[in-house]
């Protein structure tokens, strides 16, 4: 493809991303778009899905990577490609190549997912584990493609990951045509930048905003700034837009294309993943959750119909498991306390008679009797419970204090 070129940097055009949909003709899925009541109501306007984590390999990764190696030289396809990722890009990139023909090499971290890596190997990828954290694992790739020739495939920076990414936004205008507002995760900024240059080409109107974990929100310091800046330590649980610094090509099209960058909160990101588990029946890691976490944090900042872009599914089963855990306790349904009563026989069985009688499902006890802090009568009973909501929580606290309990937090 060729590109214009725009203070300095290679921009990407419409012709460009509808170009990389043709290429992409049989090898991305077109992926469903769904209809969500729950967040309707809240919105008070219609919001779909658009479920990308149903894509191949869980994730839209797989658009830019195939793009990008499609269009290297037949010399520069037979010193093979190499990237670095914790996951979605890997398994991108690992299969492209093996649609294409293409030797790959991945750099993961030493502490990626077992099922991440099982599956970018399982693509046909050469995986090597190096480094602990991502910049360590992108210069163990960078140092590799200069030792080797091997051709870099960056996640985000490149146009024929913004033009393949952007098909996405192609296909979201195709489904929903009466589209007021478009919601997006944003890392490096890639796609956020295709889908803009697609949706604002065609539809001007429709409104763009990008979503950032708050604790890894390198967009908005650099928009102020006019140019990308690094953040320092950038820390969310949503490592797939956890990035310290905005892509330069990606960087210039969010700018003129984006009409708004929000951040999000860990408690909305967790509570968005629950959401789409139990009301969408989507499994979205958290990433991948960002858009409806925006729209649950302020749900009447959005103009309907709204789309809400699911970018990924590639969540580690432990790691769902503790997001889960922190979603119900941030949406009022997991309550933990500790209080303490007299040190008899039978008064943790009074105690549990208490919350048999409000309704609430104790998930885990702790028994201390020994502790300097405690009298020679006293016990301290730690509780763990499963509740309704915050009116149930509240309810909970009300009856044991009621019943003479002293509650300690």
């Amino acid at each position: 493809m060729s590109y214009r070129t725009t203070r300095s940097f290679p921009a990407v055009t419409l012709d460009d991303v509808r170009g990389a949909q043709k290429m992409l003709v049989g090898v991305s899925r077109v992926t469903a778009m769904e209809g969500s009541r729950h967040l309707s109501q809240l919105v008070g306007a219609p919001v779909h899905l658009k479920c990308e984590n149903l894509q191949r390999t869980g994730s839209f990764k797989l658009r830019g990577a195939y793009v990008r190696i499609s269009g290297l030289l037949p010399e520069e396809r037979a010193a093979g490609v190499v990237a670095a990722s914790a996951g979605n890009h890997a398994q991108g990139v690992a299969l492209a190549s093996a649609l294409l023909g293409v030797r790959a090499t991945v750099f993961m971290p030493v502490g990626a997912p077992l099922p991440k890596v099982a599956a970018t190997r399982d693509y046909g990828a050469d995986v090597r584990l190096r480094g602990h954290v991502v910049d360590e694992t992108l210069a163990a790739a960078q140092d590799y493609a200069r030792e080797t020739g091997a051709v870099f495939i960056h996640p985000f920076d490149h146009p024929d990951i913004v033009a393949g990414q952007g098909t996405v936004g192609l296909e979201i205008l195709e489904q929903c045509p009466e589209l007021r507002t478009l919601v997006v995760g944003v890392g490096g900024g890639g796609l956020a930048a295709g889908i803009a240059v697609a949706v604002k080409s065609l539809r001007p109107d429709v409104r763009l905003v990008g979503v950032q974990a708050a604790g890894a929100a390198a967009y908005p310091p650099s928009l102020a700034a006019g140019r990308p800046t690094s953040i320092d330590n950038p820390v969310t649980m949503a490592d797939g837009i956890k990035v310290g610094r905005p892509g330069d090509v990606p960087f210039r099209l969010v700018e003129e294309y984006v009409d708004d960058i929000v951040t999000v909160s860990e408690d909305d990101l967790s509570s968005a993943l629950l959401l789409c588990l139990e009301r969408a029946k989507m499994v979205v890691e958290p990433a991948g959750a960002s858009p409806v976490a925006a729209l649950l944090s302020d749900p009447r900042a959005f103009d309907g119909p709204v789309v809400a872009l699911l970018s990924g599914g590639n969540v580690d089963p432990l790691l769902m498991q503790r997001i889960l855990r922190h979603g119900m306790a941030a949406a009022g349904r997991y309550l933990s306390l500790r209080l303490r009563l007299t040190d008899r026989p039978g008064a943790l069985a009074t105690l549990l008679g208490v919350l048999s009688a409000v309704d609430a499902n104790v998930l885990d006890v702790s028994h201390v009797r020994t502790d300097p802090r405690l009298g020679l009568t006293e016990a301290e009973v730690e509780l763990h419970l499963e509740t309704k909501g915050p009116e149930h929580c509240a309810e909970v606290a009300t009856a044991l204090r009621d019943a003479g309990y002293t509650v300690i937090g």
